[in-house]
């Protein structure tokens, strides 16, 4: 056995860690990823419903509001996705990507809401993943430095313009804005005529006043 280790290249032995972390924040997200969508994290017990709120822990509080949807099937699918990303060896490099801004934000979650001694120990678990998750990043540098090259390297606008119509940008961005409310009043109007034209009037008469 000893000699066949010795046979190995180092190579293989980093290559096969890293595949390994992979693993490991994957198999875990898969898992907290599925709980969240199957009911298995979030919320509170009946009896914690029926107590006052001053009387609960910001950490029973936050996870009554963290129990709403949309936002926790977004967060369970999030994290399937990504877990399933990182297992993968084709999508492995998008998986550490979109691991680091979810896994960032769960820190943040439990700095703020769990009691100090939980969050502490999550803090020193998640920071350790979020080390791993760097050192598969940077396993795969030579694709990284390609990716950094064509993100980060001659970005420019397709076409070269004026200073004036660089000027101009925040007033064409106004109207982008605008152009986007406008099917959702005209939705409005179409539907509830009255009460838009009572909001003109309201409008009308608070300029006139």
């Amino acid at each position: 056995m000893m000699k066949l280790l010795k046979e190995i290249p180092k190579e293989k032995y980093l290559d096969y860690f890293i595949l390994a972390a992979r693993f490991l924040i994957g198999w875990t997200f898969l898992r907290y990823g599925y709980s969240k969508m199957v009911d298995g994290q979030f919320g509170i017990s009946d009896a914690e419903l029926a107590t006052p709120l001053k009387d609960l822990s910001l950490f029973r509080v936050s996870w009554y509001m963290f129990d709403h949807q949309p936002f926790k099937a977004f967060i369970g699918i999030s994290q399937v996705i990504c877990g399933a990303l990182l297992i993968i060896n084709r999508t492995a490099l998008l998986g550490a990507f979109l691991f680091l801004p979810i896994v960032t934000t769960v820190l943040l979650i439990d700095l703020t809401f769990m009691p100090p001694a939980m969050a502490n120990a999550f803090t020193w678990r998640l920071s350790f993943y979020i080390l791993l998750d760097f050192l598969i990043l940077w396993h795969y540098k030579s694709k990284m430095e390609v990716i950094w090259n064509e993100v980060w390297q001659n970005v420019n606008t397709k076409f070269k313009y004026p200073v004036w119509l660089y000027l101009l940008l925040p007033i064409v961005a106004i109207a982008i804005e605008i152009a986007g409310v406008l099917p959702k009043a005209l939705f409005y109007i179409i539907l509830h005529p009255e009460n838009a034209w009572s909001g003109v009037q309201g409008i009308l008469n608070k300029i006139i006043s």
